[in-house]
């Protein structure tokens, strides 16, 4: 499906069911695999009590209106389990997770350690299969909160994801990487793709990853839906790496083939052809950074004298707020809100 205008429709609609500010409760939990702790982000329903303030806001981006201090609406909520891409952290998509916990979801955000904003190691944080435990074991510390333990519906646990979170979602549901293909696509294309050369590089060392660990299968059994936004990692996969994803599944990418990423392409590498029963999303007119925060007026400028990546630029005619909007409504109406 290619969405276009039809985003702002998505946007109306969503827009409307939009209830009492949102929870968030930040909190840490210890990562065994780690031997570390990480920051987790819990957004929720509120049931209109307590205050409300801005957060996740900066010189750049603005935030997202929440409460840190209101009780989670009564009832059974749904549970999305979200991972951020590469050098993110669980601010960079919080326009998602308070935009779904205003319409009833609980979203379970955790700063991946390595692959995080201000705790990024590039060689380790390309151990894929380590985000995925992440939050499963995030998860397992949330069914056991006793502020939550009795307000969430187990059949309905999404995985998402942006970027490498993408895949992280695409993991947990029950996808498994294929190392060889990977590493091939990776050096046929070299430069001509984002980040290739970077990932072959000495440094990060991909074609060293032990194709155990790479290849292995880290599916949550707990989890019901997925969806996999701008997804990393979908080049060089092969029909049995995907046969253990039985869950639905929704696939949302970003801009025309001007403006596509081919990274993320999931047409171009065969991911979608290999998911045939997956709903698939194109988001026109938009590019890979659409999925970044509302910029403030001074923030592609801010951008710039850093030389700093663009985050703040869209294509002509992308309207930011209801791309988000777009999406938040995809995925709150795969979980039936």
């Amino acid at each position: 499906m290619r969405l276009t205008l039809l985003a702002t429709a998505f946007g109306l609609a969503a827009s409307a069911a939009l209830a009492a500010p949102p929870g968030l409760m930040l909190d840490k939990t210890y990562m065994p695999h780690h031997d570390a702790m990480a920051v987790t982000a819990i957004w929720y329903p509120g049931d209109g009590s307590g205050t409300t303030r801005i957060v996740a806001e900066n010189p750049v981006f603005q935030g997202v209106e929440v409460s840190t201090t209101t009780r989670i609406a009564p009832g059974a909520h749904p549970v999305v389990l979200f991972s951020h891409g590469m050098g993110g952290m669980y601010r960079t998509q919080a326009w998602l997770a308070a935009g779904l916990a205003a319409r009833g979801a609980i979203v379970l955000a955790v700063n991946h350690p390595n692959s995080t904003w201000g705790d990024f190691d590039m060689g380790a944080g390309v151990h894929h299969w380590t985000r995925a435990q992440d939050l499963s074991t995030a998860l397992d510390a949330l069914l056991a909160q006793p502020d939550f333990a009795g307000h969430i519906d187990t059949s309905r646990v999404m995985a998402a994801g942006f970027s490498f979170g993408g895949w992280t979602a695409l993991s947990l549901g029950g996808v498994r990487g294929n190392h060889a293909g990977t590493v091939a696509a990776y050096t046929r294309f070299g430069a001509r793709m984002e980040a290739c050369e970077m990932l072959l590089s000495e440094r990060v060392n991909l074609q060293g990853v032990a194709p155990e660990d790479w290849n292995g299968d880290y599916a949550d059994p707990r989890v019901t839906h997925v969806t996999a936004i701008d997804p990393g990692f979908v080049w060089g996969l092969e029909p049995a790496d995907v046969a253990g994803l039985s869950v639905p599944t929704q696939l949302i990418g970003f801009g025309d083939a001007a403006t596509r990423m081919l990274a993320t392409d999931f047409d171009a590498s065969g991911l979608r052809a290999l998911l045939p029963e997956a709903q698939a999303h194109q988001l026109v007119p938009g590019v890979h950074f659409t999925a970044m925060p509302l910029c403030k007026p001074a923030g592609a400028a801010i951008l710039a004298a850093e030389e700093d990546d663009p985050v703040c630029t869209d294509p002509d005619g992308t309207d930011r707020a209801a791309v988000h909007d777009a999406i938040i409504a995809l995925i709150a109406d795969q979980l039936g809100l």
